[in-house]
């Protein structure tokens, strides 16, 4: 179904025509509805969502669900969370929810029930990691692991990058944790610096085991391994996640240090499976389990009444900016500084899943997709790009994230509190700004800030591992819905194999003297072989 062909739509585009043309301001807004900020806030977990700063009244809300119910938005989650193929294109169910399910929950594909293989997967690595803290699995010369390094890219390292870090008041001190994505070798000197490898072991997540940038550093911290240790003893230093277990053990990783993920856990939502071992390591078993409950509580949240979650309301205010205001980014701005991996994570999540063009059934979509998802920390971004948020000729919708509590493993430093409460204040007052802006100064129009600029207040009493697993799974679940209101494939991602495929054969021509420089490539790119072979003699 088209969904731009809907009278639903055409009703959205005649609604948002009239707001634009009446000159809807949220200042009005508030003056209309005095319990505005009541009414426009949600709950769901842990998290208080204030969403009263965004260019929406009631009859907006109403449409937009309408919308959502035409788009089939609460059937699609329905059959995602039931294992429906719903990655159409690839023939595959989307189950990532089903990584955080209670013990003994039925989570059915293809008609078998793989809840025992998820239940197995856990206890392995909820061993393993027990093993490693406890000291019972060392290295090949007996010492204890002291680091572990993983070694991944894009959703084997994002998620669990960014978990690693704004979770490190829960870190149990008994192994530090390091992350390699990058194929520069800069990445991963950096990664080994002041490492022995006789205490040090490499995590390799890639689902397919196939992955260039993984599999290269991979055979570097090998090679840094041997170099020391000897090739037979590096294997002990080697553990994989994959759904390729055949690969890893033909790459030399021992069977039983071969963990589990599935073709149906896309990389992007991994972080909840054995892909998530580092950030085990780092925190123990307990708070991991508490992080997924974290999810799983969001989860059962979309589960009892998609359409009236908070997910789906996120998701749709995404839709009216994107589609209807032709706003064409989103700023994620935490006030959190352990959150500053948060936006790089969720650019994934958002543009990787819904930068598509055609629609399920591979026609060509008649509305813009994807929003643009950039950021930073605050209060840093105030003194970055804030100046476009408040003055700028782009409106761009803002998701403020914001802790009542400093982080558990600071609140006691001096002064702690007090800076804490003007950290939360700034973010306050940015959604403030934002919303209403300030008039001009005896006609001084530089000073002028024009407010009426949207914004969501996302609040939790203290970042602890629950918290973080409902700020994931809130963002998963809007994503889900937006790519189901454009009809898109939120599951797959062959707009990254191009380029890999494309550097393959470019990289032959880079290792290959000038005699046997191949003509294959376009005349820009052949010329940037010319001038690299050159500078690289100089």
């Amino acid at each position: 179904m088209d969904i731009t062909a809907t009278t639903e739509w055409t009703a959205l585009h005649r609604h948002a025509r009239d707001q634009q043309a009446a000159g809807v301001d949220l200042a009005g807004l508030f003056d209309a509805d005095p319990d505005r900020a009541g009414h426009c806030t949600s709950t769901v977990g842990d998290l208080v969502v204030d969403w009263s700063r965004h260019l929406v009244n009631d009859g907006t809300v109403e449409l937009l669900l309408a919308l959502a119910d035409r788009a089939g938005v609460s059937e699609r989650i329905a059959a995602m969370l039931s294992g429906e193929p719903v990655n159409v294109t690839e023939g595959r169910p989307v189950l990532h929810t089903a990584l955080r399910a209670p013990a003994g929950e039925a989570v059915v594909v293809g008609g078998v029930d793989v809840a025992p293989a998820i239940a197995a997967e856990r206890d392995r690595t909820g061993a393993f990691v027990r093993a490693l803290l406890a000291g019972e699995r060392r290295g090949a010369t007996g010492l204890p692991i002291r680091t572990v390094v993983n070694l991944g890219i894009g959703g084997s390292q994002l998620g669990p990058a960014m978990a690693h870090q704004a979770l490190a008041a829960f870190r149990s001190g008994g192994v530090e944790c390091r992350f390699v994505s990058n194929i520069d070798p800069a990445a991963l000197a950096s990664g080994l610096d002041g490492l022995d490898p006789a205490e040090t072991l490499f995590i390799v997540v890639s689902k397919g085991f196939a992955t260039a940038e993984t599999l290269a550093n991979a055979r570097a911290a090998r090679a840094w391994a041997a170099s020391v240790l000897g090739s037979e003893a590096a294997s002990r230093h080697f553990v994989a996640v994959t759904a390729n277990r055949d690969a890893a053990i033909e790459f030399g990783i021992e069977p039983d240090d071969v963990f589990a993920t599935w073709d149906w856990v896309g990389g992007r939502f991994s972080m909840g499976s054995a892909a998530g071992l580092a950030v085990m390591a780092a925190i123990g078993e307990e708070n991991f389990a508490a992080m997924l409950a974290g999810m799983r509580a969001v989860d059962e949240h979309v589960a009892a009444g998609p359409a009236a979650s908070v997910p789906m309301l996120l998701g749709l205010l995404s839709v009216w900016y994107r589609n209807f205001w032709g706003f064409q980014m989103r700023a994620v701005v935490p006030y959190s500084e352990r959150l500053r991996l948060f936006p790089v994570w969720l650019q994934q999540v958002i543009m990787e899943s819904n930068g598509k063009r055609v629609r399920l059934d591979g026609s060509p979509v008649g509305c813009e997709t994807a929003e643009v998802v950039w950021g930073g920390v605050g209060t840093d971004s105030q003194h970055s790009f804030h100046q476009l948020l408040h003055q700028g000729t782009t409106a761009v919708p803002t998701d403020f994230i914001v802790m009542a509590r400093p982080d558990a493993d600071v609140a006691g430093a001096a002064g702690a509190a007090e800076r804490h409460e003007a950290l939360v204040a700034n973010c306050f007052a940015q959604a403030a700004a934002l919303a209403f802006g300030s008039p001009a100064a005896e006609d001084d129009s530089h000073r002028e800030l024009p407010g009426n600029r949207p914004s969501t207040v996302i609040l939790a009493a203290e970042l602890t591992p629950p918290v973080l697993g409902q700020l994931v799974a809130l963002y998963e679940h809007q994503t889900v819905v937006q790519g189901a209101v454009w009809g898109i494939n939120s599951f797959d991602q062959f707009g990254v194999e191009l380029g890999k495929t494309l550097a393959d054969a470019i990289l032959d021509d880079l290792r290959a003297g000038a005699a046997e420089a191949g003509t294959s490539h376009d005349p820009s790119t052949r010329s940037l072989i010319a001038h690299y072979r050159r500078l690289r003699e100089l």
